[in-house]
């Protein structure tokens, strides 16, 4: 029988995407999910399986479960779930699962994100290339062989635990009410987000929610589920200042990760949310808090995780809250792996994942929102003033640049920056003096600097006035800026002139 999926086209790093119907069909997913029982050792231990709101997750989901039963495991079918939902339930079932969603993607994708019991995700690092080369083997036999013992399947409904576990970690039954607009972007926050924040399964707290395409609806027939872009917020925007609401709230397709908008209509920036959430879970590790009914043994400095890409001011207010800060590539598998190995106790990203440790080390946009409503709601002032603390400096964003030769961009940078780092063979973490004539107009010549390879090439003056990271993307033409500085022309200049070489020859 000829393959009719390749599976290294929809196989990524971290997960599995591809285009319903070309790189991944019901054939491919049905290999995967008897690859998934054998790589992972599941004959005879449960798998849960869950999907989206896409129109071919309900499919997917049951072609999973049918590889995953010949080869002995006992699936248990989860319905419509978020990925942070099938996180919980990994957690609290101590079972493997995956869910069925392509995150902020279009429509016309779908995928699938896996993870280990107690949440632990599975990765190119862990199992999933070994789970795509076992699946491929299926598909160019053209069967899945059935074990003498096949599994059973089952169904079972979480949503409720998921919303009473989420309200165990942040009591929001106090704070004063807030007018709250979310927009779910017709993705799983349509779900979730009634559940947790409303009364739909629980008693109601002090929110008013104003919801915006909570209808679920896997073709976006309002905008893309992605919060990221600047575009796809511009309903929630709006819609908060004609309610008069104190905040926003935007999450991406699978609720995995959430923007914040405050009161003015302005986005708060994911770094200001990392320090504000630190914030609260340093003092709650300090104090010993009460976990689910366990008494947890204060922490007298609590580790909280942040990629290189976060602002400055991450660090800076952790170290002040007491906590000690640990900087980690960008990526939700290293986020995790250095939250385990340090026993952090929360974690942020740029892109606005947020992670937890008594969220089982994974990320939960959900959960992040709730901190920010508790913070809000515990204050009188509005929240522009709130994020101000946690926002010192002035950012440029991610800026993407299509250039073919990435390496030789970077080198051109450098060349400007930090000749003495080239010159002396590339040293992670040394320093050198920028030189070049062409940075005396704009005011950054003779400013010593350090050179970090660590995820891409970040430069940063020793002074501390500014710093600029680029890294190129695994998969597309793009080199990606992102930069920060103590005064917004400084910003400006360096992100200027940085972005005028990368192009200059692309």
């Amino acid at each position: 029988m000829t393959t009719t999926v390749d599976l290294s086209q929809s196989f990524k790093a971290y997960d599995v995407r591809g285009i319903v119907g070309e790189s991944i069909t019901e054939e491919s997913v049905r290999a995967v999910g008897a690859g998934f029982v054998d790589v992972l050792g599941l004959a005879g231990s449960r798998v849960l399986v869950g999907g989206d709101m896409r129109p071919s997750s309900p499919a997917f989901a049951r072609a999973f479960a049918e590889g995953a039963t010949a080869r002995g495991a006992d699936v248990v079918m989860l319905g419509l779930v978020s990925t942070d939902l099938l996180y919980y339930a990994c957690g609290v079932q101590q079972a493997a699962g995956v869910v069925f969603t392509a995150s902020h993607n279009p429509a016309a994708y779908n995928g699938m994100k896996m993870a280990q019991a107690g949440a632990v995700p599975v990765s190119s690092d862990t199992g999933l290339y070994e789970i795509r080369d076992v699946a491929q083997g299926y598909l160019d036999a053209g069967t899945v062989p059935a074990l003498e013992t096949v599994g059973s399947v089952t169904e079972l409904d979480l949503l409720a635990g998921y919303a009473a576990y989420l309200r165990s970690l942040v009591d929001l039954s106090g704070i004063r009410p807030l007018k709250v607009v979310v927009d779910a972007a017709n993705g799983m926050a349509g779900m979730t987000t009634p559940a947790v924040l409303g009364e739909t399964v629980l008693a109601g707290l002090p929110l008013e929610i104003v919801p915006l395409y909570f209808e679920l609806d896997g073709t976006f027939p309002n905008h893309p589920a992605n919060p990221l872009e600047p575009e796809n917020l511009r309903d929630l925007q709006a819609a908060v200042v004609e309610h008069g609401a104190d905040i926003g709230l935007a999450f991406d397709g699978d609720a995995d990760r959430c923007f914040v908008i405050d009161e003015t209509g302005a986005p708060v920036s994911p770094s200001a949310v990392t320090g504000l959430v630190a914030r609260r879970e340093i003092a709650r590790a300090q104090a010993g808090d009460t976990v689910n009914g366990v008494i947890q043994a204060p922490e007298p400095e609590p580790v909280v995780i942040h990629n290189l890409i976060t602002s400055r001011a991450v660090p800076e207010l952790v170290a002040t809250a007491g906590g000690r800060p640990v900087k980690t590539r960008v990526g939700h598998s290293f986020i995790k792996a250095v939250m385990a190995a340090e026993g952090a106790v929360f974690g942020g990203e740029h892109s606005a994942h947020y992670y937890f440790r008594d969220f089982f080390n994974a990320d939960t946009g959900m959960l992040a929102a709730m901190h920010v409503l508790a913070a809000l709601g515990t204050q009188d002032g509005p929240l522009s003033e709130l994020a101000a603390e946690y926002d010192p400096y002035f950012a440029s964003g991610e800026i993407n640049s299509e250039v073919m030769d990435k390496a030789g961009a970077v080198d051109r940078v450098l060349e400007v920056f930090a000749p003495g780092w080239l010159e002396s063979g590339r040293p992670d973490g040394g320093t050198a003096t920028t030189c070049e004539p062409c940075l005396q107009d704009q005011g950054l010549a003779g400013v010593e600097v350090t050179v970090d390879s660590m995820d891409g090439t970040t430069v940063t003056a020793v002074d501390g006035t500014w710093w600029f990271n680029l890294r190129p993307s695994n998969t597309e033409p793009f080199l990606r800026y992102n930069g920060e500085a103590h005064h917004p022309g400084t910003m400006a200049t360096v992100r200027d002139t940085v972005l005028g070489l990368v192009r200059r020859d692309a």
